[in-house]
């Protein structure tokens, strides 16, 4: 490799990895509504956060269940059930990693008031319309049975 191919390689690909909770109880998924974090404030979203240096995915989704709703998980009671490599209309990309808890201890509640402006359990098939795109496209593909999907690269 000459050094002029060095420079024309592109950089390596980044993106934002986001752990995903789906807690599910009589046949109904808990979603929490954003505000104040200036991305995505208004909408429904799983718990969920991004993945910070040094952790697992697991890690970050055992950690986000109990930043956010005071939960109690361990990485033994995740399954994991969809990954999706998500593109906004702005080109921001983000890939999400979707994992279910089979079990759980406390009872899920806003643990994040200044981030978070409620909390409530929904049917899958009665979403409130502000859910994330990302989020919606993740839970449709898991009840599918679908592990993969990239969703706004076409």
């Amino acid at each position: 490799m000459t050094p002029a191919d060095a420079q024309a390689k592109p950089a390596p690909y980044t993106c934002v990895v986001d752990a995903m909770l789906i807690l599910v109880r009589d046949g109904k998924v808990l979603l929490a509504q954003r505000q104040g974090t200036g991305y995505a404030d208004g909408c429904w979203n799983l718990p969920s956060g991004k993945l910070e240096a040094g952790e697992t995915v697991t890690h970050a989704t055992v950690r986000e269940g109990l930043e956010e709703i005071g939960v109690h998980i361990t990485e033994d009671d995740l399954d994991f059930v969809h990954l999706c490599h998500y593109r906004n209309s702005r080109g921001e990309a983000r890939m999400g990693v979707f994992f279910t808890a089979r079990h759980w201890k406390g009872e899920p509640h806003n643990a994040e008031p200044h981030k978070c402006a409620q909390i409530d359990w929904f049917p899958f098939d009665a979403l409130p319309e502000a859910t994330y795109p990302y989020t919606a496209e993740g839970l449709a593909a898991y009840r599918r049975g679908v592990l993969f999907n990239a969703v706004g690269w076409h």
